[in-house]
């Protein structure tokens, strides 16, 4: 399938876990939010959970394509990484974090979606942990266990979403936790001394 047509399909499953939430999405639901037929999507994806699979992936590829990997200095990583996790509501998301949230409720029921959404704790604790050992042999950190940091900052970000999404707080409030944190932790405030 090509990318627009892939696009087109994870964004109408978007749009319709925000309306209907998870217990009324269904395949014609997400057809009724594109140009497609029901029969279309289906021609791309066999089940509901497989296309939900494919919107789980995207989650991932959205994380991972707002992390400044090409820096070199750890901290400028690490601010990254916190812009990327508590970055203010991106007025293009159309509801994502709604729609995360819907499927993040299923995972103690669907293997798929908590196999999934282990993934994407994965790749963010190690990109965090990662960071954080460069961060400590450069000197720039304090010494510190990389993967406490790591579950720490994945933790926070986990309440932030939900704070954002249930309780409509602004994610600002909880970077501000984040950095509070790291600065006990690792002895650097983010945003000091990273190169530009």
């Amino acid at each position: 399938m090509d990318g627009e047509t892939r696009a087109e399909i994870l964004d109408a499953t978007n749009r319709a876990l925000c309306e209907h939430g998870y217990a009324g999405l269904t395949v014609q639901r997400i057809a009724d939010e594109s140009s497609m037929t029901s029969a279309a999507i289906h021609y791309h994806f066999d089940t509901k959970e497989e296309l939900l699979n494919a919107f789980l992936d995207d989650l991932i590829e959205r994380f991972e394509s707002k992390l400044p990997c090409g820096a070199a200095d750890p901290r400028t990583r690490l601010d990254g990484v916190l812009d990327a996790v508590f970055s203010p509501k991106d007025p293009d998301s159309d509801g994502f974090p709604v729609a995360i949230m819907e499927l993040k409720a299923q995972a103690p029921y669907h293997e798929l979606f908590r196999e999934r959404f282990l993934d994407f704790d994965g790749v963010m604790r190690g990109v965090v942990a990662d960071i954080v050992r460069d961060g400590v042999a450069a000197g720039h950190f304090d010494e510190a266990d990389p993967e406490e940091i790591a579950r720490l900052i994945t933790t926070m970000s986990n309440g932030a979403h939900a704070r954002a999404v249930a309780l409509d707080e602004h994610p600002a409030e909880t970077r501000r936790v984040v950095e509070d944190a790291l600065e006990l932790h690792l002895g650097w405030t983010p945003g000091e001394g990273a190169d530009e």
